[in-house]
């Protein structure tokens, strides 16, 4: 690898910066409260900056079921809920880890509970504590799925918008890498991916929600140790600050699924995926009939290009499922699984069909100012 003058100077100041600190990446999280109130069980509010006092309506971030609440907030200046929040937008976490004492409720709840409880309870707490504003949903995987259902349960919950990022409703067309050459080190890597937020579905980040033993299970199918990666990707991309800090985030990201329920998650996935039932747009849980077709407000879907966990055309089907939204619109953005969400190439794809969406909502909903709230300090 032969580097210009200038990445020459780039790669010195990167070493000395891993060598002084041991990292190069932001991970602070963004500044957030909890939300009080009996039905606010693990929601947060993000402090917007100081001196903006947000304005229309609010933001709920849902992370899939059984999942790491910090997919929306990997890094600074790479976190999809840093950016909401320093547009002036009043944001929000359900993070179901905080649900109780010792997480473990929030962990492992269910379909049934998260569809009619756990969701729902949040949505209502973010209405109130909004001025009873209705809330403009945004979920990722998994998340991006329970918020159709918990709408289509209820239409009376106080719903603006949902926005699905990633979302699959067809699982034949869902998959998991299965086999994969590993690479010949020290030679280059062959693909584009390990350049690009370390391949993220490949090297371990999870289909929301996946057991975590599924997660070590893909990474062996792979023939690929990531840990003996790690050192190698940060020589070959030393010059490259963005890249390397990126890596870092999914890498701590990716470390920290195998510590969610497995169990919460095997049952969530046979509970939405059984005999593709979701295909069909209809849903049995427990007992009762939970269809699509009741979803009555604006609906995005957006889905990967480079998705192999969840392709478009597991994503596509939303367009013919939501026959009762008053718009369902479609986007395809670049990125893998996690990539699409919060890699570096969101900010210009995804992000901006979200702000957008988020600004129709505003328009739809007036941009009626809310009280001040604490600043960011952190």
């Amino acid at each position: 690898m032969i580097l210009s003058p200038r990445g020459a100077r780039d790669a010195v100041a990167n070493a000395l910066q891993l060598v002084r600190h041991g990292h190069l990446a932001d991970l602070r999280p963004m500044p957030a409260d909890p939300v009080e109130g009996a039905e606010a069980r693990g929601v947060l509010r993000y402090r917007p900056p100081e001196g903006v006092v947000p304005a229309g309506p609010p933001v709920l971030f849902v992370p899939p079921p059984a999942a790491p609440a910090r997919c929306y907030d990997l890094r600074r200046g790479c976190s999809l809920a840093e950016h909401v929040v320093r547009a002036g937008r009043r944001s929000y976490l359900l993070d179901p880890a905080r649900a109780d004492a010792d997480g473990r409720a929030g962990r492992d709840a269910g379909l049934r509970e998260w569809v009619r409880d756990l969701l729902p309870d949040a949505i209502r707490a973010v209405s109130l504590d909004a001025g009873g504003q209705p809330v403009q949903l945004v979920g990722w995987c998994l998340g991006g799925v329970v918020s159709l259902l918990a709408a289509a349960d209820d239409p009376g919950l106080p719903i603006a918008s949902i926005a699905a990022i990633a979302a699959p409703v067809d699982v034949r067309a869902a998959r998991l890498p299965v086999r994969l050459p590993a690479p010949r080190l020290p030679a280059p890597p062959p693909w584009p991916g390990l350049a690009r937020a370390a391949a993220a579905e490949v090297f371990g980040t999870p289909f929301g929600g996946v057991p975590g033993a599924l997660v070590k299970r893909v990474r062996r199918a792979t023939g690929i140790d990531t840990g003996l990666l790690r050192p190698y990707r940060t020589l070959i991309h030393l010059d490259n600050a963005d890249l390397l800090a990126q890596i870092e985030a999914v890498d701590q990201f990716t470390d920290t699924v195998p510590g969610f329920s497995g169990r919460a998650a095997r049952r969530i996935h046979r509970a939405i995926f059984r005999e593709n039932a979701l295909a069909g747009g209809v849903l049995d849980i427990d007992g009762r009939r939970v269809d699509l077709r009741r979803v009555g407000v604006p609906v995005l879907a957006i889905a990967g290009r480079g998705d192999g966990v969840a392709p478009v055309r597991s994503v596509l089907p939303l367009i013919r499922l939501l026959p009762g939204a008053p718009k369902v619109r479609f986007e395809v953005a670049s990125g893998g699984h996690l990539d699409v969400l919060t890699g570096r190439s969101a900010r210009a794809t995804t992000w901006a069909h979200l702000d957008r969406w988020l600004d129709e909502g505003t328009v739809r909903h007036g941009i009626r100012r809310q009280r001040r709230a604490p600043a960011v300090t952190g």
